[in-house]
């Protein structure tokens, strides 16, 4: 009987404990609500992480360099056209149409290039000519020149391929007509015995080259800095197709040729 009595209390006992985080009897959770209560809250961005990454942002990123700042001011104004080129498109195009008949603008003769090349033989065994012979041409020209090589070896002239034999510069548009204007100009009265230019050095496509034997004819030279005395050769490259009207062009562009008057350039 004792321990029955005994037993009753403990049963009682436990019956009477409830468990706080059970659901009490006749209400079942529902999925959704046992779903919302399994599933971990989502975390909250800090707003100090999105102040470092907007700041992260606005660095520059390593290894290249930051944007160079705006120059304050108007900006600068374009270089006026060359003397040259606007007597050519105002008085030369027309005179020549009018003089050879031509009534496509495309027809008229004008000069495409400005071609200077400088040969030096010895430019291998003496690498100090060709490089003063490339400052000179550069400040002849006012554009850097190119290094010419050898295109197959020549065993009588102890030549290989590849080896440098001089240089070259290609003059286009403004600083064609420049150069041009300042080879009429200056440096043609400057040669030697002067008595005009050969009118037969035209190659029957309508470019004219000239052969100069020294380079002291050009103003930009300094005579105390000179180590050789070298020449070279301008070729004006037209689109003219003919002798003919290539030497009209040169002659309205007031080449000075053997036997005739110059023009004069307004």
């Amino acid at each position: 009987m004792a321990d029955t009595k005994e037993q009753e209390p403990k049963q009682a006992g436990q019956a009477g404990h409830t468990d706080p985080g059970a659901t009490p009897q006749g209400q079942e959770p529902e999925a959704g609500d046992v779903a919302a209560a399994e599933a971990p809250a989502a975390p909250k961005p800090k707003q100090k992480d999105k102040q470092k990454e907007k700041q992260k942002g606005k660095k520059p990123a390593e290894g290249k360099p930051a944007a160079a700042a705006e120059p304050e001011g108007p900006p600068p104004e374009p270089a006026p056209p060359p003397r040259l080129h606007e007597y050519y498109a105002q008085r030369v195009r027309p005179k020549l149409a009018q003089q050879f008949g031509l009534t496509n603008p495309h027809e008229i003769p004008k000069l495409v290039k400005i071609v200077l090349n400088v040969g030096m033989g010895d430019a291998s065994k003496n690498p100090k000519a060709l490089e003063a012979a490339v400052a000179e041409l550069g400040a002849i020209t006012g554009q850097q020149p190119v290094v010419t090589r050898a295109k197959k070896a020549i065993a009588n002239f102890n030549l290989r391929e590849g080896m440098p034999v001089g240089c070259s510069v290609t003059l286009r548009a403004a600083r064609m007509f420049e150069f041009l204007d300042r080879f009429i100009t200056i440096a043609v009265p400057r040669m030697r015995d002067f008595r005009g230019l050969p009118t037969d050095s035209f190659d029957g496509r309508g470019n004219y080259t000239i052969g100069i034997k020294e380079q002291m004819i050009f103003p930009e030279i300094d005579y105390d800095k000179v180590e050789k005395i070298h020449g070279m050769d301008i070729t004006l490259v037209t689109n003219a197709g003919r002798d003919d009207t290539a030497l009209a062009l040169l002659r309205e562009l007031g080449m000075p040729f053997r036997g005739e008057a110059p023009v004069a350039v307004a």
